[in-house]
């Protein structure tokens, strides 16, 4: 029962730990990568809305999460988004800055379609700021790297933005070979390919041939349906016009301005427009509505100015609410820091508490254990006498395997000797061998002189060195030693198998005195494959199917 209390103590303990321990976790708990994504997309749409002020507070959410998260995709998309928010509100310092803070990670994280897309924003930046120079620098960058990795899905769009740039910056030859590079690239698009060659059309007429401007304009303006908006028509009327002012041929300049006045809803390129309605009147005489044009001038950069002054605002003020944003952040961190180190100052208190049970229940535990052993103590005074009549019986047990021990122990050095005889038998008989092999080379290498072979002394020699080689009876004095050290084993052989030929008695000696093959081949003086075919035949012939067997065999006879 004691046991069973201490245990629910633990348990009840652990419950409560881990309940305040998961308050705390849930508490400090992370979003996933999936909200920091959502609030990265709703930015997007939000910017997509010109809704500035939105799109940068949810994207400096995800900021946030990203940053403490450490994820640099998303960190990535966050310093887009917002150096895309400023650039909208023509705050273009704070624009740089977060840019530059996505293409450094680009970098690191080698991605190189994302930094080919903030080169590419840097680059338009530093066009809106007309620092042409800087813009061709990063507009460089985004087409070689386009380029190194054959990025055909993006390369005809910074081909074309190079050769813009060439164009604002005068190198009207550069730009033509940067359009006619993206025109090929960009087959595939119609739509792109038609923004290409208006491109084009603008570059021959900058160059004045203005014949070629004109057919081209013209036949790529006719292709156009719907001309209403669209910035391509507005472009090609422009063209047209300006080939017209050209050719003195003021009432078509005028049409084709007039319609690009129509279709614009750029205030920008509006005040172009009336830039050049101003010209054409004036070049007309039509002096009165050259004044007027010049007025319209003069209004839309009011508007214009009236525009960035509101944008200016608006960032001022994104500014502030984002700081603000920001301080409520902080503060709730702060509130969360005291509601962990009221959770932790809790746990710990709870913790002590239960501990303090725990050690009460288990002194009492150490009591009863104790009043117990003194009981089994009792019972061990009587199992004392059981054990020692045991330990009696072990000694004599000992006793006996001591004996078996050196029974066996003798047996084993028997067996021992018998095999070192046995070693020295077979090294006796491998010199015998030996000295054979070189009596058998020396006569035959005398035998193969001829001249030398009839000397009578050398004849003698020979004579003599052949009477020496093994004979017959050298084979029997080996049998009769053999038998000496391996005492009734040929006898027990020839029982089991009698019909094994001298020549096997022969071969299965060997075997038992366990020479290697090696050796067998040089006693037998045969090759090695010989001897492995012959100790397979000698195999069967006592049973065995496997030749490796025939020596654990022999041993047991």
């Amino acid at each position: 029962m004691l046991k069973d209390a201490i245990n629910k103590a633990f348990l009840f303990t652990l419950i409560i730990a881990g309940g305040l321990f998961c308050n705390v976790l849930s508490a400090a708990g992370l979003p996933p990568q999936k909200k920091c994504d959502s609030l990265i997309n709703a930015g997007r749409r939000e910017l997509d809305k010109n809704n500035h002020l939105k799109s940068l507070e949810l994207t400096s959410q995800a900021l946030k999460l990203a940053e403490k998260n450490h994820w640099q995709e998303q960190l990535f998309s966050a310093y887009s988004n917002i150096g895309t928010n400023y650039f909208a509100m023509v705050d273009y310092s704070e624009a740089l800055n977060n840019y530059l803070v996505a293409y450094n990670i680009a970098i690191k994280e080698h991605w190189p379609e994302k930094e080919i897309q903030i080169l590419n924003n840097i680059a338009v930046l530093y066009v809106k700021e007309k620092k042409l120079d800087r813009a061709h620098t990063y507009f460089k960058k985004a087409y070689d790297i386009s380029k190194k990795h054959n990025d055909s899905a993006r390369i005809a769009g910074y081909t074309l933005n190079m050769g813009l740039l060439m164009s604002d910056m005068g190198s009207l030859d550069k730009s033509r070979a940067y359009l006619n590079e993206a025109l090929a690239f960009a087959k595939p698009d119609p739509s792109f390919s038609l923004v290409i060659q208006c491109a084009i059309a603008e570059n021959e007429m900058l160059k004045k041939h203005w014949a070629n401007a004109k057919q081209l304009a013209t036949g790529l303006l006719n292709s156009i349906k719907n001309k209403e908006g669209d910035n391509t028509a507005v472009s090609l009327q422009l063209v047209l016009a300006k080939v017209y002012i050209q050719e003195k041929d003021y009432t078509k300049a005028l049409a084709y301005t007039q319609s690009a006045l129509q279709n614009n809803k750029d205030l920008d390129t509006k005040k172009t427009i009336y830039g050049i309605l101003a010209d054409i009147h004036t070049k007309s005489n039509s002096f009165l509505e050259a004044l007027r044009c010049k007025d319209s001038i003069f209004s839309l950069q009011q508007k214009i100015n009236e525009v960035k002054d509101g944008r200016a605002f608006e960032n001022s003020r994104a500014r502030f609410e984002i700081q603000e944003y920001q301080n409520q952040i902080a503060l709730k961190e702060a509130d969360m820091a005291n509601d962990r180190k009221i959770f932790y100052s809790a746990l710990f208190a709870v913790t002590s508490a239960l501990l303090l049970i725990v050690y009460v229940f288990r002194n009492r535990a150490i009591q009863h254990k104790q009043k117990k052993l003194i009981a089994e103590n009792n019972q061990q005074l009587l199992a004392l006498e059981l054990e020692k009549k045991k330990t009696e019986a072990l000694l004599q047990e000992k006793m006996f395997r001591e004996q078996q021990t050196q029974t066996q122990l003798e047996q084993e050095r028997l067996k021992d000797e018998i095999e070192y005889k046995n070693r020295k038998l077979s090294s006796k008989a491998l010199h015998m061998s030996g000295k054979d092999m070189l009596i058998e080379e020396f006569v035959g290498m005398l035998s193969g002189e001829p001249e030398v072979a009839k000397i009578p002394a050398v004849r003698n020699h020979i004579r003599h060195l052949k009477n020496t080689l093994k004979t017959d009876n050298e084979w029997a004095s080996f049998l009769k030693h053999f038998e000496e050290v391996n005492q009734g084993f040929l006898n027990r052989l020839k029982a089991r198998h009698t019909y094994l030929t001298a020549n096997d008695t022969r071969f299965i000696c060997y075997v038992y005195m366990n020479l290697s093959a090696k050796e067998m081949a040089t006693m037998l003086n045969i090759s090695l494959d010989a001897c492995r075919k012959r100790k397979e035949r000698v195999a069967l012939k006592l049973g065995l199917n496997d030749a490796t067997a025939l020596y654990g065999y022999l041993s047991d006879i």
